[in-house]
């Protein structure tokens, strides 16, 4: 079993990821804000850490196998954030991507089309730069999981399909629940097939 570091753990994300890693006997260390707003579950052990605070992180993430990022793109500096890490020693680095970057066709990106929601316009390209500098990284094992476009609570199925760079959507649309998206991202930390590169999860 895993010593995982994840950042964001009091998140909706974070909080089905810290779920998910407790549930398969992973040992997470819980890293936010606010600690106190992390669920009680076993092996999960909440700690305050400040993403913006390269040096306090990096203590933080010291000693782990794997480090976590599910962190807002516009609430944090991808680059501190990479930093940290290095500087933790820790080599294997899986962050909660966005679904803006995807491509709808050869290079066109989700987030570049006029019915693209404004409000999240920001947001989703931020976490495009964020993939791009990854790509220049290659002192860690990261990973970037891009979820689909409708990100949401829902159920913990186990049915889903994997692709690249590509959104993916069905009849249904283009969705992923955030309980499933944690299988997903689970999966990739015990069977790593993702090194160095993106993958996107959806039904």
């Amino acid at each position: 079993m895993a010593k995982v570091a994840l950042i964001g753990a009091s998140g909706k994300v974070g909080a089905r990821l810290a779920s998910e890693l407790s549930n398969r006997g992973h040992s997470v260390t819980g890293i936010a804000r606010h600690p106190e707003n992390i669920v009680a579950l076993p092996n999960v052990t909440p700690v305050r850490g400040d993403v913006a605070d390269k040096q306090g992180l990096a203590e933080l993430l010291k000693g782990h196998d794997a480090v976590i990022s599910s962190v807002h793109f516009l609430d944090s500096d991808y680059t501190v954030l990479v930093d940290a890490v290095r500087a933790s020693g820790v080599k294997r680095y899986l962050v909660v991507g966005g679904a803006g970057s995807l491509e709808i066709a050869p290079g066109k990106r989700l987030v570049d089309q006029p019915e693209f929601p404004a409000i999240y316009k920001a947001e989703a390209l931020k976490g495009g730069e964020f993939l791009t500098y990854l790509k220049t990284v290659d002192d860690l094992d990261w990973t970037f999981l891009s979820p689909s476009a409708l990100f949401v609570p829902g159920e913990r199925t186990g049915n889903f399909r994997l692709g690249e760079d590509q959104l993916l959507s069905s009849d249904k649309g283009s969705t992923i629940s955030f309980e499933d998206y944690a299988i997903a991202m689970v999966d990739e930390l015990e069977n790593p097939k993702n090194i160095r590169k993106r993958f996107t999860v959806g039904y």
